[in-house]
């Protein structure tokens, strides 16, 4: 008995492929983001996608645009909450730390770098960017950007090295979160602050 495949768009094997290769990061980290272990996945031919991404570089770098596009659409949507005073700094901290660790972006981005595929975190760096461009209307740019910055490295080596840090210093898991929180409070990061 052979199996029948439902036919796909090329978007949809397209959009199948990257919530397979989102999956396998979350669970086994960015090495694990193979065409052949995303194409097991989906159901599809390692040919299909090589057909869709070129390469396993190329579906790491779809995978960094799609994390990238996905976090800070909800980040600015945060912010703009926040403004309202709908929604406190501590909701977009929470996001940003999410993003680098749970959601596997500061592993993705470090793979990349590691691997020298410097060009794949663009898509990263090109939303972030857009992002404090949006933000900025209100409070001018280098205010956005300096958390912005600030944030984000901190999510980042936060991911990364965190929860060894925080044990070998005797510091609860979630310091480094408190700490980037305190720190946008001390900047002025109110009702009336912003943060990408």
């Amino acid at each position: 008995m052979s199996i029948v495949r439902k036919r796909l768009t090329p978007e949809e094997s397209r959009a199948a492929a990257l919530q397979a290769a989102r999956a396998l990061l979350i669970e086994a980290g960015p090495q694990a983001v193979t065409l052949k272990a995303v194409a097991a996945r989906v159901g599809r031919t390692h040919a299909n996608l090589l057909h869709h991404f070129g390469s396993a570089a190329g579906l790491q770098k779809a995978l960094a645009q799609h994390l990238a596009e996905t976090v800070t659409l909800s980040i600015g949507e945060a912010v703009l909450r926040e403004r309202r005073g709908d929604a406190g700094p501590d909701e977009i901290v929470d996001l940003t730390f999410d993003a680098f660790d749970k959601e596997g972006a500061g592993a993705l981005a470090s793979w990349m770098i590691l691997s020298g595929s410097h060009d794949a975190l663009d898509p990263i760096l090109d939303a972030i960017r857009q992002l404090v461009e949006d933000l900025s209307v209100e409070h001018g740019h280098a205010f956005v950007a300096e958390r912005t910055l600030s944030l984000v490295l901190m999510a980042m080596g936060d991911a990364l090295l965190g929860a060894p840090m925080a044990r070998a210093l005797g510091l609860p898991r979630g310091k480094a979160r408190e700490l980037a929180l305190r720190q946008l409070a001390e900047a002025g990061l109110g009702t009336e602050g912003v943060v990408a």
